[in-house]
């Protein structure tokens, strides 16, 4: 499939990738150059406040776990029974 390069070094997706990747506007990417191929990563992207606030959370549970403190599941329907309680 062929893409042309436009005005402001603009390259339209075509609309079947589009879709099937479910891309919306306003989704980002990052863009690297692999052996001479351009490559598109979409991501998400999270405000910074958001990021602290996970990273806190993930620390309390991993001193959580190192207590005793913290159930820790073998598989995910042991954790979805365990939540159905």
């Amino acid at each position: 499939m062929l893409v042309g390069l436009k005005a402001k070094s603009q390259v339209t997706i075509p609309k079947d990738i589009v879709q099937s990747m479910e891309l919306n506007q306003g989704d980002q990417f990052e863009v690297t150059e692999d052996n001479g191929k351009i490559v598109l990563v979409p991501v998400a992207v999270y405000p910074e406040h958001v990021i602290r606030s996970l990273k806190a959370e993930v620390k309390e549970i991993k001193e959580s776990i190192k207590n005793g403190n913290q159930l820790v599941f073998d598989s995910i329907d042991s954790l979805f029974e365990e939540l159905d309680k």
